[in-house]
């Protein structure tokens, strides 16, 4: 664990309780006088605190020493995923912020079931995991759009992640914006939405579910 997420980093004290209690001082069996560092993950700083007490039911921590640490991808890239099983977006979701993904834009396309809703406040708590996992300074911003045609309208430069001659690596450096399908792949009509040129693919025949496509995708550009 690189650091601890805690709203109310940067203050002179922590409290700490609750499930982070159990975690900091039951599973990682933390002790008075040890050093934990921690992030609140709106600036880019990291704080430094002792533990000065720890009780029955809470721990007070106070600040040492902070430090502006910047630790991101060095490009750039956002996702828009056509939506898919909430469960599948948790599994895959946490990989996705290691490799570096700044934004997921999770749309309803054609083959999108309309009952699922995509949790924010899980999802939330899982990238909170991942960048104290990995080191990360930020977590992937969250959006919603109702379909691929506004979608686009906001983002005309995407390219679409498909069955396609035109190899991803290839085209890594000039991807920003790439969009995924969901289970079922694309309407025909979503694919004419994209010029020839921008619908990218991997030299595999093999169909992908998609969270093995968004990761596959993602690797390829980022890394």
């Amino acid at each position: 664990m690189q650091f601890l997420f805690n709203e109310n980093s940067g203050s002179s004290s922590l409290v700490i309780d609750g499930e982070q209690y159990n975690y900091i001082f039951k599973v990682r069996r933390h002790r008075t006088d040890e050093n934990i560092f921690f992030r609140n993950l709106n600036d880019k700083n990291i704080y430094q605190y002792k533990i000065d007490s720890i009780d029955r039911r809470k721990a007070v921590l106070s600040l040492i020493s902070s430090e502006e640490k910047i630790i991101e991808a060095k490009k750039k890239l956002h996702l828009g995923w056509c939506v898919i099983d909430p469960k599948s977006v948790e599994k895959a979701i946490p990989f996705l912020n290691e490799i570096g993904v700044e934004k997921i834009t999770f749309i309803y396309c054609r083959f999108s079931q309309s009952k699922y809703n995509i949790n924010e406040e899980k999802l939330e708590k899982l990238l909170f995991n991942s960048s104290g996992q990995c080191g990360r300074s930020s977590i992937i911003k969250i959006a919603h759009c109702d379909s691929l045609e506004e979608f686009l309208s906001q983002n005309p430069d995407s390219y679409m992640f498909n069955f396609s001659q035109n190899n991803i690596k290839d085209k890594k450096d000039d991807i920003s914006t790439i969009v995924i399908g969901c289970e079922g792949g694309f309407s025909d009509e979503e694919v004419t939405l994209f010029d020839k040129d921008k619908v990218v693919g991997v030299d595999s025949s093999i169909i992908l579910r998609s969270e093995t496509a968004v990761t596959v995708a993602a690797s390829a550009i980022l890394l």
